[in-house]
């Protein structure tokens, strides 16, 4: 495969910023099978954003030929005192992330499972942690805790101020020469790019990918000039706000009745969380997106493109009912192999009654 097609598939939607396309055409001009990675805190359910968006990213770097490494970050997840602080079913949780995205098509034996006790072992890894934190300022550090999901006014233990040190770390540990992760993630990897190279490594490539929007209305609508980013950061699709995102595991009627709820206000596009879906899941399946609708308003309508939708809607001349009664359609077919697998599969089956049971921290 040529580099240039491997751009186009590093750069494919969901991706919405790649830092920078200069570096990363420069690592795959002297790397065949460059290491990226992706890392999450096992902390809950999985929705569409962790699931499925992050599953599309993985097997387009897969069909580029990148060695994926997916780090499921327990150690992470228990200093931002997920399900309490209790590792047990924080582990459970991983096990859990694994069986979705080999659910939703991951390959399982095109990528690597790494945890947490396998990469922090090392001493030097932890080395690596204390030099990462001596270039670091508490000011700057307070920054990045957009990282853990976390404002700048809440950073209450010596804990919240380990995150960023050992996720830096992690890059370095694992050998990782492309970061692909959430645009939250973002303040991290740009501290892996300012010290790799002042600490001995090198300057890895940052890929981030869209942030899906939840089902609620933001808390400030409409947004203000200025707040934008703000505003969608703090209204992206949460697991512990569970009415307002899907999970990957819910049954049709679970979605319609989801959707039916979601703020989809007429004609507009902007923020507009059911078309977020459209743009970055269902057009992602399928070349048309078909809207049934009773004779009386129009009949069945097909889309081309999310752009002719887009441009339909904004002209008032689809429902917000229709738009999100078709979307809750899509949905439950595009995630009716993950239902079967849960059925089928005894041990995915066990984790995710195990998780379903715990409680849910944010």
């Amino acid at each position: 495969m040529d580099i240039e097609k491997k751009i186009e598939l590093i750069c494919r939607p969901p991706t919405e910023e790649v830092v920078t396309v200069e570096n990363l055409r420069s690592l795959l001009e002297t790397e065949d099978h460059p290491v990226a990675y992706g890392g999450w805190e096992p902390s809950g359910l999985v929705h569409l954003g962790t699931g499925v968006i992050c599953a599309y990213k993985m097997k387009d770097f897969i069909e580029a030929g990148v060695r994926f490494k997916v780090f499921l970050a327990s150690w992470h997840a228990y200093l931002n005192n997920k399900f309490g602080g209790d590792l047990g079913l924080i582990s459970t949780a991983a096990e859990l992330f694994k069986h979705s995205w080999v659910a939703l098509g991951v390959p399982d034996d095109k990528v690597e499972f790494i945890y947490h006790d396998e990469l922090y072992r090392n001493i030097d890894y932890w080395a690596r942690v204390l030099r990462i934190s001596k270039e670091l300022t508490v000011a700057r550090t307070i920054r990045t805790l957009e990282v853990a999901g976390r404002r700048e006014g809440e950073a209450h233990y010596v804990s919240d101020f380990l995150y960023t040190p050992m996720q830096v770390s992690d890059i370095f540990e694992m050998k990782v020469k492309i970061c692909q992760l959430g645009m939250d993630q973002r303040k991290a990897n740009v501290v892996s790019r300012e010290l790799g190279e002042k600490i001995g490594y090198w300057k890895p490539v940052c890929v981030h990918h869209h942030l899906l929007q939840g089902l609620a209305k933001p808390d400030i609508w409409p947004i203000p000039e200025g707040q934008e980013k703000e505003a969608i950061a703090s209204a992206k699709m949460s697991k512990s706000k569970p009415d307002t995102c899907v999970f990957i595991y819910d049954t049709p009627e679970e979605i319609r009745q989801k959707m039916s709820k979601a703020f989809c206000p007429e004609r507009t596009v902007k923020h507009n969380p059911v078309l977020d879906v459209c743009k970055y899941i269902i057009f992602r399946e399928k070349p048309v997106f078909t809207i049934e609708r009773p004779a009386k308003f129009g009949g069945n309508i097909d889309f081309q493109s999310y752009q002719e939708l887009e441009a339909l809607y904004a002209a008032g001349n689809l429902h917000p009912m229709d738009l999100k009664s078709g979307v809750a359609a899509e949905l439950g077919t595009i995630l009716e192999p993950v239902r079967r697998y849960f059925a089928n599969n005894s041990e995915a089956k066990k984790c995710l009654e195990t998780i379903r049971a715990a409680k849910v921290t944010r």
